[in-house]
């Protein structure tokens, strides 16, 4: 049980990292930090923050759905899952 609870999570991470490659760090930067060139531009949030590090994942959901200051709403561009997955991959950058 705990094996595949383990793949699942792991599975999750990796779909979220590759959506967050493909659609976020451009802004939001490989790190989370925010420091690209278009992050700046737009004032992306960084993830280390502590702000960010005390939202909880329904609040980070609901950014990244609706949109928030710059950022666009994703709904329509990622679903749901994806967003989820994200979310998770942004809680790996934290800890780091």
């Amino acid at each position: 049980m705990t094996m595949a609870f383990t793949a699942a999570t792991t599975l999750a991470q990796d779909a979220g990292a590759n959506t967050y490659k493909a659609k976020c760090a451009m802004c939001h930067g490989v790190d989370g930090l925010g420091n690209t060139p278009a992050g700046k531009a737009m004032k992306a949030a960084s993830f280390s923050s502590a702000d960010a590090i005390k939202m909880s994942d329904a609040d980070l959901i609901k950014i990244t759905t609706d949109g928030k200051g710059k950022m666009p709403a994703q709904k329509g561009v990622l679903s749901d899952d994806q967003i989820k997955d994200v979310i998770a991959y942004i809680r790996t950058l934290q800890k780091k």
